[in-house]
């Protein structure tokens, strides 16, 4: 492989971290916005539950206030009762009394009913504080590792910006250009051919063209205009290689909870390692770069098993030995540990020798 090639591989490869974790950066506030935004809402409900308090309690303070004024009319029409001359007088001053009696038991039914529905008041209320105070804590949480991530992130971002200057230093200013008009409509300027195909694109190459990324001349992709280039040390073994390393490999059980797979081409982030597990009744996702074990994106969690969950991951893939469980995946938070990630790699390379393998005995018999 050219040294040219070497130093594009550099640069595509910062050029992703750097793409993700401007990505990240971005998204950050979006989530914390989210998050105040779901704490603005408890508060709205704090709040309505505290003016209900407050309308209840005026409208107590307004029947006392009428039950007073009844009951003072009650004593007023008492004392002229007894200056009255006729009993037509006398009638008219008792249904008075008897009328603000009447609305004097209103009035106390009212205060009855809105005594009754304050403890249900009181109940709301005390559960909003407790929901606010349980949803504040929370979220100052959640805050502070969005700020912390942030920061690791800007702190990442100047370290592979500082790496993709250097990267770009070491092109050939014209090859950059090219790899900078692709990169931008295409989404990646490089890609590797694996089985006389360009792994950008997906095109079979010609014959002549294979041969010629083989042996190191820089040639551009006819089909999506990608810089082409060839890793002999992902080339399939020769048949005593293959025999051998077939009969080492261990299958993997198709019925297991924990699953590994490698994909060669995944959205933007290319060559990748998927990590599939299933536990209780919902299945895990995570995505690590196949040439770094960095861990890309959060994990991702569905209802069901993971190839119900997941269909559209496992298309064009292979299926790898790995069996570590969620609390190891946890711990490792965003990278693979290099024996984890030698260990898948050196599997891919067997199940690829193996594929190759059963190719050339499918061949020989046709």
């Amino acid at each position: 492989m050219s040294p040219e090639i070497e130093h594009l591989i550099t640069l595509q490869r910062t050029d992703r971290e750097i793409q993700r974790l401007k990505a990240e950066i971005a998204e950050l506030p979006k989530r914390v916005a989210a998050i105040e935004e779901q704490l603005a809402g408890t508060k709205a409900t704090l709040e309505r539950a505290k003016s209900a308090v407050k309308t209840d309690d005026a409208a107590r303070r307004k029947y006392d206030t009428a039950i007073t004024d009844l009951r003072q009319k009650i004593s007023k029409y008492r004392d002229q009762s007894l200056d009255v001359k006729t009993n037509e007088q006398y009638k008219a001053l008792l249904h008075e009394i008897q009328f603000a009696e009447k609305e004097i038991g209103a009035n106390e039914d009212k205060i009855l009913e809105l005594m009754v529905n304050a403890e249900v008041r009181e109940k709301e209320v005390k559960a909003a504080e407790a929901e606010l105070k349980e949803e504040t804590a929370e979220i100052e949480k959640e805050k502070k590792i969005a700020h912390d991530r942030t920061a690791q992130d800007e702190k990442e971002l100047a370290e592979w910006t500082e790496k993709r200057d250097a990267a770009r230093a070491a092109v050939d200013p014209d090859l950059l250009r090219h790899y900078d008009r692709v990169l931008k409509f295409r989404g990646s300027g490089l890609a590797e051919v694996r089985d006389q195909k360009c792994m950008g694109c997906s095109v079979v190459l010609r014959p002549q063209t294979y041969n010629e990324v083989r042996s190191g001349k820089l040639i551009f992709c006819d089909s999506c205009q990608r810089i082409l280039y060839y890793d002999p040390s992902k080339e399939a073994p020769t048949a005593p290689q293959v025999e051998r390393a077939t009969k080492r490999r261990v299958h993997p059980k198709i019925d297991a909870s924990q699953a590994w797979y490698y994909r060669g081409e995944y959205g933007e982030s290319g060559e990748v390692f998927l990590s599939f597990s299933n536990t209780d009744g919902t299945a895990h996702r995570r995505v690590y770069d196949a040439a770094t074990g960095r861990k890309l994106g959060e994990t991702f969690v569905r209802e069901g098993g993971y190839r119900q969950a997941f269909p559209e991951d496992l298309a064009e893939t292979i299926r790898l030995n790995g069996n570590w469980s969620e609390a190891e995946l946890d711990e490792w938070g965003t990278e693979l540990p290099s024996f984890a990630l030698d260990l898948l790699q050196r599997d891919l390379d067997l199940a690829r020798a193996e594929a190759a393998a059963h190719h050339q005995k499918e061949s020989v018999s046709a």
